[in-house]
């Protein structure tokens, strides 16, 4: 079947839960998305509070604190917020991406000829007796490699282990600098072989129909044409320009003309990072009134289920920058109620 835009994005922004909030809970919510893009702390919260029904933003920091939610890097060596099942298994399936970055990294220059083995085994016995800041760690891999600066080796841990970061980090209005442990002795439980054709169902369930670049995009690793072409059972569409499209067997497309109402979110979302075309939810000339030269320039704001305005915390409550088009008086209404909403959130 022949997908239009407006049919791919509506379908995305219904399996996203951004054409309706669910009421399922934030591990639920974090699950489904298979994790949510965190490398700043707000962004996180704004994608949930767009999605969620009561959103309470303590349950994120019970949740890092109780270890069942994790910051780790992971898809396109970003930090993300997962469940800890996640986290266990997506560090392995993106190990490609983090050594993309080891050896690309300006950061990580000066220790790029460190030995990974050797690397890893003084990364675990300085963590032996408890979670460090990164400068403490990276001064003490120093005593092993002494020729190589301690901020490259921090950055090398950085991507080369799995290391969480730990709470008070990302917890909501905390503050605190980057503490690390492995993921596997912070979480109690060992590291698991991931599953990719697993991976990419998942990631079809709540972002599909998807091209094998779509997927590569989201997670950043390659061979995701041979993943696809084992995964028999997938239902086959195009989009508009032909492009083979896959997705999951209970997938379900969203009619073109379901409402898209306004949503808020952050700087950086899933809806908005995970196809290669960026398309899904925006137009280039659109997307390039957002994009700044080292990245987004402000928070998004979506109309009837696309780009059109950008919007930025100030004193404490959310304000509109720009808007790309005239909005109707309905538009206006509801712009109105998730500023509103936001205002809450951002009042806890």
């Amino acid at each position: 079947m022949e997908l239009s835009p407006q049919a791919l994005n509506r379908t995305l922004l219904d399996r996203q839960h951004l054409l309706s909030r669910t009421s399922s809970g934030v591990p639920a919510l974090v699950e489904h998305l298979v994790g949510l893009q965190a490398q700043d702390n707000l962004p996180p919260y704004l994608g949930l509070a767009a999605r969620l029904e009561g959103f309470d933003p303590y349950d994120v920091t019970r949740g890092l604190e109780d270890r069942s939610l994790v910051r780790l890097l992971t898809m396109r060596s970003t930090v993300h917020l997962l469940v800890a099942d996640d986290a266990l298994a997506l560090r392995r399936f993106t190990r490609p991406i983090h050594e993309r970055e080891r050896k690309v990294s300006q950061m990580v220059r000066a220790a790029i000829d460190v030995d990974l083995g050797e690397f890893s085994v003084a990364v675990r016995a300085a963590l032996a007796e408890g979670p460090l800041p990164v400068k403490r760690l990276g001064e003490m891999l120093t005593a092993t490699f002494p020729d190589v600066p301690a901020n490259a080796l921090a950055h090398l841990a950085r991507v080369a282990e799995p290391l969480a970061q730990l709470p008070p980090r990302g917890c909501w209005k905390q503050s605190g600098g980057v503490v690390y442990q492995h993921v596997d002795a912070w979480v109690g439980r060992p590291m698991v072989e991931p599953d990719p054709a697993a991976i990419v169902r998942r990631y079809l369930a709540a972002y599909g129909p998807a091209s094998a670049a779509d997927v590569t995009s989201w997670s950043g690793v390659p061979g995701m044409p041979a993943v696809l072409a084992t995964m028999d059972d997938l239902v086959r569409h195009t989009d508009a320009s032909g492009k083979k499209l896959f997705d999951v067997p209970t997938g379900v497309l969203a009619p073109e003309d379901t409402p898209a109402p306004v949503r808020l979110l952050g700087l950086y979302d899933n809806v908005w990072l995970s196809h290669a075309g960026r398309d899904r939810v925006t137009h280039p000339d659109k997307r390039k009134r957002w994009m700044g030269v080292n990245g987004g320039l402000s928070s998004t704001l979506f109309v009837d289920g696309w780009l059109e305005g950008l919007w930025r915390v100030e004193d404490g409550k959310p304000v509109v920058v720009e808007l790309f088009r005239t909005l109707t008086r309905q538009e206006k209404a509801q712009l109105d109620e998730e500023l509103d909403r936001v205002s809450a959130l951002l009042a806890r």
